[in-house]
């Protein structure tokens, strides 16, 4: 594995070579420019701005360099590091969950930009898991004397799960961190008898009863220890024999970085967040008969 680090880490260091050669052509055009304009020699700027776009074109060819990089990082070593951590785990770096089953969340809005990524799929303890990072951006026209500027803002950028146990859960229930459904179903909202866990999240059920039947005390507790150890806000949700999880932490999971080294703490940190399947199927306990028996139909 060492092997592996140490030839990517020259990779990289060539890219970020690059790149840093780049940044520093922009910076001498950018005091160059600044030099011409404060002397009053407009007719001067065409060298500096010559500079400038050289020094652009070398940082772009360095930062493609370096997403080349990335890109084979994650074939070549995080797929089989995975691997090791959970046999049979599939790791698709450019791919990501459809549109359409992040949206079964219901409750992470419609995006007027999509994108996910970092895709693992496969089984913990006979459950079935599916997850990737997704961001979702909405976008914003702002009017101003100088013209229309349409910009996109994050709204979501984290982790989403989706569970598939085999045990069927009679409606639809939802424990929020914050927010509320976004669909056209019959949600109530449920006060729980922990009133710490009601001051924390929000519970919303099509079925009163099936709500204390899933979030029995342990589960309870179980969803605040998970937030805990997982910094952002958690949503869950409830459907026939799925669970959707959704961390909004404002991180791009699974990522090197740029003038950053590689070593043993960034795969650590890396497998962690790989690991943290395992601890909603245990932690939640989906690998048992709790959701099993079904208490009637909607």
């Amino acid at each position: 594995m060492q092997q592996k680090l140490d030839r990517f880490n020259n990779m990289k260091k060539g890219s970020e070579r690059i790149s840093l050669i780049g940044f520093i052509i922009i910076g001498i055009g950018a005091i160059l420019l600044l030099a011409v304009y404060l002397n009053g020699g407009e007719n001067g700027m065409v060298f500096p701005i010559i500079i400038l776009a050289v020094g652009f074109i070398v940082s772009l060819v360095g930062t493609a360099k370096f997403s080349q990089v990335k890109r084979s990082f994650k074939n070549d070593v995080l797929s089989e590091y995975f691997q090791d951590a959970i046999p049979g785990v599939k790791y698709y770096p450019i791919n990501g969950l459809a549109q359409t089953e992040v949206y079964a969340t219901e409750f992470l809005k419609r995006a007027d930009r999509f994108h996910s990524e970092d895709l693992l799929e496969g089984q913990m303890d006979e459950v079935d898991f599916i997850s990737s990072d997704v961001r979702l951006e909405e976008r914003h026209v702002q009017h101003t004397k100088n013209g229309t500027r349409v910009y996109y803002v994050t709204y979501f950028l984290g982790r989403v799960f989706k569970f598939t146990f085999n045990k069927e859960f009679d409606g639809y229930l939802q424990v929020l961190e914050s927010g509320s459904p976004l669909s056209n179903r019959k949600f109530q909202k449920v006060e729980l008898e922990s009133i710490d866990f009601n001051k924390k999240f929000r519970t919303y059920s099509t079925n009163e009863l099936s709500a204390f039947y899933v979030l029995t005390p342990d589960i309870m507790e179980a969803i605040f220890e998970l937030e805990k150890r997982n910094p952002g806000r958690i949503s869950l949700s409830f459907t026939g024999e799925n669970l959707y999880i959704a961390i909004n932490n404002n991180k791009d999971t699974f990522e090197i970085k740029m003038f950053s080294k590689i070593d043993q703490q960034i795969m650590d940190e890396f497998k962690r967040d790989l690991l943290v399947i395992k601890d909603f199927v245990h932690t939640l306990k989906l690998n048992t008969k709790i959701f099993k028996s079904k208490i009637g139909h909607l």
